[in-house]
C-alpha cells in the first residue's frame, strides 16, 4: 500500500513546525522529495536538518503563503528543482486566540490570509504543474474547529477553516479537469508546539474530553494526508476525514464518564 509516494515532489506549507513538520516527516519516510515552506528561514533550516538526519529527502523554501508573488515564486522554484510538483499539502495556519470584542480587524485579515487565502493561492500556483504531469494531489489541513465545533477566541480561525471546506467542493470539480484530487484532513487536538503554549491544564482538560484519552500526534495527520495523496486514493476527491480520537462524539463530559 501507498508505494506510489516514492520520488514524488511534495510541497508542505507551514512545514517548519507542528503538524506541517509531522506531515513532511511521514512523506519523507515514504521516499518522497519533500519541500517545506514557511516565512522563517531559521526554523526551516532547523526542521530540514532534523528531517534530513532521519534519512529523508527534504529541502526548504521561504514563502509568505498569503502573498501571490511569493507563493508563485516558491512553487516555480520547487518545480525547477524537482522536475515538477506532484503533491501539495496546504497546511500553513495561524491561530491567535482573541475574542471578537477584543479583535482588531487586522488580526481577522491576517488569519484569513494565512489560513484561507493561502489555500487558494497555493492550489492556483500548482495547477500548471498538475496539468503538465497529467495528475496531481492536494491535501488541505482544515480543523474540527469551525466546520464542526467552536471555541471562544477562535472565530477567525473557525471561519477560515470552514471557508477551506467551501473552497474544497468547487476546487474538486475544477481540478478534475487536470486529473487532480483535493481532500481535507480535519484535526482535533494534536500535540504541537502551539498547544504547549496553552498550558498543561488545557492539555489535561482536552485529553480528558477525548474518548481515546489522549491528544493526537502530528504523524496521525501525516498518515491521513499520505493516504489522500496516494494513487490508491485516486477516486476520492472533495472529501474530508476527521482525525480527532473521537473528540466530537460525546454530547457531554458525562458521556465520557460512562465509558
Amino acid at each position: 500500500m501507498l508505494t506510489s509516494i516514492k520520488d514524488k515532489s511534495v510541497i508542505v506549507t507551514g512545514g517548519s513546525k507542528g503538524i506541517g513538520k509531522g506531515i513532511a516527516r511521514v512523506f519523507a519516510a515514504q521516499g518522497a522529495r519533500v519541500t517545506i515552506a514557511s516565512r522563517g528561514e531559521e526554523a526551516l533550516r532547523a526542521a530540514c536538518d532534523e528531517l534530513g538526519a532521519a534519512g529523508g529527502q527534504v529541502s526548504w523554501k521561504t514563502c509568505d503563503v498569503g502573498d501571490w508573488d511569493s507563493v508563485r515564486g516558491m512553487v516555480e522554484a520547487v518545480a525547477a528543482d524537482n522536475g515538477g510538483v506532484d503533491i501539495l499539502c496546504a497546511n500553513a495556519g495561524a491561530f491567535p486566540q482573541t475574542k471578537i470584542v477584543d479583535m482588531d480587524p487586522a488580526e481577522w485579515d491576517q488569519v484569513m490570509g494565512t489560513n484561507l487565502r493561502s489555500s487558494f493561492l497555493c492550489v492556483k500556483a500548482c495547477i500548471p504543474h498538475f496539468e503538465k504531469a497529467g495528475k496531481g494531489r492536494v491535501v488541505l489541513t482544515s480543523s474540527i474547529t469551525g466546520p464542526v465545533t467552536g471555541f471562544p477566541g477562535w472565530a477567525h480561525y473557525g471561519a477560515s477553516k470552514s471557508g477551506q471546506l467551501g473552497f474544497l467542493k468547487t476546487a474538486a470539480m475544477e481540478l478534475s479537469k487536470y486529473n487532480t484530487t483535493i481532500n481535507a484532513v480535519m484535526p482535533g487536538n494534536i500535540y504541537t508546539e502551539g498547544l504547549q503554549d496553552l498550558g498543561q491544564d488545557y492539555l489535561d482538560t482536552m485529553a480528558a474530553s477525548i474518548p481515546l484519552k489522549r491528544l493526537g500526534q502530528v504523524e496521525d495527520i501525516g498518515n491521513a494526508a499520505l493516504f489522500f495523496a496516494s494513487d490508491e486514493a485516486g477516486y476520492i476527491t472533495g472529501q474530508t476525514i476527521i482525525v480527532d480520537g473521537g473528540q466530537i462524539l460525546p454530547e457531554s463530559l458525562e458521556a465520557i464518564d460512562e465509558i
